[in-house]
C-alpha cells in the first residue's frame, strides 16, 4: 500500500512540477534593436600582425571600418577575452554624426553626446525621453590562438 501511495504521490508531485514549469516559462520575445539592420559579415584578424597590436593590451580595442553598419570595434576585455561592438549609435536610426568613436575604454556619438562602456556595452549616460535605452549591438567574438573571428 505504502508504494502506492508514493508512485501517486510521485506522479501528481511530477505533473505539479512539469505544469509549473511549463506555465512560469515565459516565453519572451527577444527584442532586436529597431534603429540597426543585420548586417551579416565574417572578419578573422591576426593579433600577430602590427596593425591589431592595440588589441594585444587590456583595455585596447580596435575600429574594423569595412564590416558591420559603420564599422566594428572590437576590445580586449581582460588579456584572453575579447568583445565585438557595431560601431554606430543604437538609440537612433543610422545618420552622419551616429559612427562611435573610440576614447579610452569609452566610445561616443556625436548626435547626442551619447557615451557607452566597450567592457559592457551599456549606455552610461541616457537622456529621460530614452525607452528603452538601446545599448551596444553585439558581435561574437572566437579566439584561435591569436586568431579572432569576428561575426554576426
Amino acid at each position: 500500500m505504502q508504494q502506492v501511495i508514493k508512485t501517486i504521490w510521485h506522479s501528481r508531485f511530477g505533473l505539479t512540477l512539469s505544469l509549473f514549469l511549463f506555465f512560469s516559462c515565459g516565453k519572451k520575445e527577444l527584442q532586436r534593436n529597431p534603429y540597426l539592420v543585420d548586417v551579416r559579415f565574417q572578419r578573422e584578424i591576426n593579433l600577430s600582425l602590427p596593425l591589431y597590436n592595440q588589441l594585444n593590451f587590456v583595455g585596447g580595442s580596435f575600429l574594423i571600418e569595412d564590416v558591420g553598419i559603420n564599422g566594428v570595434l572590437v576590445f580586449n576585455l581582460n588579456g584572453t577575452s575579447y568583445l565585438a561592438w557595431e560601431a554606430t549609435c543604437p538609440n537612433h536610426l543610422p545618420e552622419a554624426c551616429s559612427k562611435l568613436s573610440i576614447e579610452g575604454v569609452l566610445v561616443n556619438c556625436s548626435c547626442e553626446e551619447f557615451q557607452y562602456s566597450l567592457a559592457t556595452g551599456q549606455l552610461l549616460n541616457p537622456s529621460e525621453n530614452l525607452n528603452p535605452p538601446q545599448g551596444l549591438l553585439f558581435y561574437q567574438v572566437q579566439n584561435y590562438n591569436g586568431i579572432l573571428r569576428v561575426s554576426n
